[in-house]
């Protein structure tokens, strides 16, 4: 049996500043519920650190090495959707979501991990955040603009 998730996550924006089209972001659709958009989102193992649960997830669910992450010192609590809290102990409902952002020089193709991401895209930043389906998600992508300084 696997055992159960923390409920201590990450949530990191990928994104890219991109010459007369600025602010680019990545968003992966999940297989597990086809037209459901985020960032990438992953919760801690064992006793990781956080940037380091924040890297692994986004090699596992991207292929991606490179960028510069950085902790944004922003956390969501929020309660675990229904479908999901199998994953977590029994009386576990509420998880603690971390954010970060990840800045790549270019828009680069990704290499979804088959089980979680059904496709991938990249999206002006206002797009994006419209089609996120979490709150939280959608909150960080709208603080791009401030959190970045575009040449």
């Amino acid at each position: 049996m696997k055992p159960y998730k923390q409920p201590v996550s990450v949530l990191v924006v990928i994104y890219t500043v991109v010459a007369e089209q600025g602010i680019q972001v990545l968003l992966l659709e999940r297989a597990d519920h086809p037209g459901y958009w985020q960032s990438v989102t992953g919760s801690r193992e064992a006793d990781e650190s956080l940037s380091a649960t924040a890297r692994r997830e986004v090699q596992e669910e991207t292929g991606l090495v490179q960028g510069t992450l950085t902790d944004w010192q922003m956390q969501n609590v929020y309660e675990i959707y229904a479908q999901w809290r199998h994953r977590y102990a029994p009386g576990i409902t509420h998880n603690t979501e971390h954010v970060y952002g990840l800045q790549l020089p270019a828009r680069l193709a990704v290499k979804l991990a088959p089980l979680e991401h059904l496709n991938y895209q990249w999206l002006d930043w206002q797009q994006a955040a419209q089609k996120v389906f979490s709150p939280s998600n959608r909150a960080a992508i709208t603080q791009l603009p401030e959190r970045i300084k575009i040449p």
